[in-house]
Parts: C-alpha cells; structure tokens; sequence
C-alpha cells in the first residue's frame, strides 16, 4: 500500500506538467519515445536476462508494450482533445476495467458492471452537457484507451508476478518491461512523429527529464510492485485515488478554469457509480458467506 501511495502523490503533479508544458506543444510521440527511453536507461545496466525464461522476457516486454507503449500514445493524444481536469476524471473508469478482465481470465460475466459503467458514462456527459461535441466523445474514448490498456498491465503483471519466485530481483529483470514499451514508441514516433514540433525550451526538456526518470522510471516499478502485494478490490480503489490528487494539483497551482460546480456533480455521479459497485460487491460476498 505503501507503494501505491507514494506513487499516486509522484503522478498527481504528471497529468498538470504535460496540459501546461507539453500537450500542443511538443510532439506526442517525441514525448512518449524520450520518457520511455529514459525510464529504460535506469533498468537495463541491472538487468540479468537468466533470471527469466524466453517466455516471461516476452510476457514481461509484452507487458510493458501495452501498459505504458500503447497507453502513453492514447494518455498524450487525449491530452489534445480534453482539459487535464476532464481527462483525470475520465480516468476513473479503470477500475472496472481491472474488474472486468478479472472476470475475463476466471471465466466469469457480471452484468452489473454494466450499470455502474453506464452512470459513470451520465456523470461525464453532465461536465460538458452544454459543449458535448465530437471532439470531445473522441477525447473520452481515447481516455478509455489508455485505462483498458493500463489496467490489462496491472492484471497481467499481477498474474506474472504469482508465478515467479518472491524472493527474485525485480530491479534486475524490470528492464525487459521498459524494452517493450521501446518497442512501440520507436516505430510509432519513425511513422506517426513530427520532428519538427520537438522541444524548444529548456523547462520542456525539464519536464520531459523529470516525467521519464521519475514519473515512468521510478513510478511505473514502484507502482506494479505495489499491485502485487495487495488484493484486487485495494489496487482497483488506488487507481481512482489519483483523480482527485491529480485534481487539486491542477486546480489549486495552475488555477486551470474550469466549472468546478458542473466538474463536481459529474464527479459525485462517478463516484456514486463506483460506490454502488462496491456495495454490490460487498453484499455478493455476505451472501456467499
């Protein structure tokens, strides 16, 4: 829990530092391929290949190609689609994401997750029910993008990590996570990148050093270490802690405009939603019992 703590106050300060320095700024894919490639920087001189079979090496590469290649991609483009506000509290359907694909590798469907879902979709439908446009639904499923793909890395590291000795070396082996991402964000920037949109201030360049040593390097390890030492129901709760965290950053140091009336009814109606869930879950529990 530790972990998880300290690591949603390190990321509350990252969604603020990429809407007021980065997004529109400076290439997406540039951004994503430099945080990435330094995070890797920290892992690989530790890295001992041994420790793991070809298998888990791929798993582990596969792992981090989903959780932080692909989802970086979405998180930076929805970052040119939504206010940072609005894309932290469109985060907040992660957990179920984490729900749902638990009952998709048991085998199982809840079609009450269904319901939940649908009132989390009412309460980002009341942010902006005066400025609902196309750009904006785009901006909202491009954030579902980035949950389902970070919420698959965290189910599947989870699961990686059941099998593996507790004792093993993780700083030694985490440099294979990173190596996937590489392998999505070199191509995506090769094809997708505008070279001519890269950094052009020194804060940038800041901002980038401290999102890729620190936010990614020491975040992401910090982060999946913590998922594997507590249950499913406590990481689903501490993937929505980062929304008002992320918050109160962006509204109290940037003083970002924003409706905060309309901003907090939506919220309530998603937290609702996500409280049911759990009322649900606890009575389905007691009942079992």
């Amino acid at each position: 829990m530790t972990y998880l703590l300290g690591v949603t106050a390190l990321w509350a300060f990252s969604f603020s530092l990429i809407g007021v320095y980065l997004a529109g700024q400076v290439d997406s894919y540039f951004a994503v391929l430099l945080r990435i490639g330094l995070a890797a920087l920290i892992f690989l001189p530790f890295l001992r290949p041994k420790l793991l079979t070809m298998r888990q090496r791929l798993v582990l590469m596969g792992l981090g190609a989903i959780q932080l290649g692909v989802m970086y991609i979405f998180f930076y483009q929805s970052f040119l689609l939504l206010s940072v506000p609005e894309v932290l509290l469109f985060t907040i359907f992660t957990p179920l994401y984490i729900a749902l694909l638990d009952d998709l590798l048991f085998g199982r469907f809840t079609p009450f997750y269904l319901l939940t879902a649908l009132l989390a979709v009412l309460g980002a439908a009341v942010i902006r029910y005066d400025g609902i446009d196309a750009g904006f639904w785009w901006g909202f499923l491009v954030v579902q993008g980035a949950n389902l793909c970070f919420a698959l890395g965290q189910v599947g590291y989870r699961r990686l990590s059941a099998e593996l000795p507790e004792n093993l070396a993780w700083h030694n082996v985490f440099g294979w996570f990173f190596l996937g991402a590489l392998a999505v964000a070199v191509p995506a920037f090769v094809l997708l990148g505008n070279p001519a949109a890269l950094p052009s201030t020194g804060t940038q360049w800041a901002v980038l050093a401290w999102l890729g040593l620190v936010a990614s390097g020491v975040g992401y390890f910090a982060w999946n270490r913590g998922a594997t030492k507590v249950d499913a129901g406590t990481l689903a709760i501490m993937n929505n802690a980062l929304v008002p965290a992320g918050l109160l950053v962006n509204l109290v140091i940037w003083n970002r405009d924003a409706d905060i009336s309309r901003l907090l009814l939506g919220a309530l109606i998603m937290g609702f939603s996500l409280w049911l869930n759990h009322w649900w879950l606890a009575r389905r529990e007691q009942q079992a019992a």
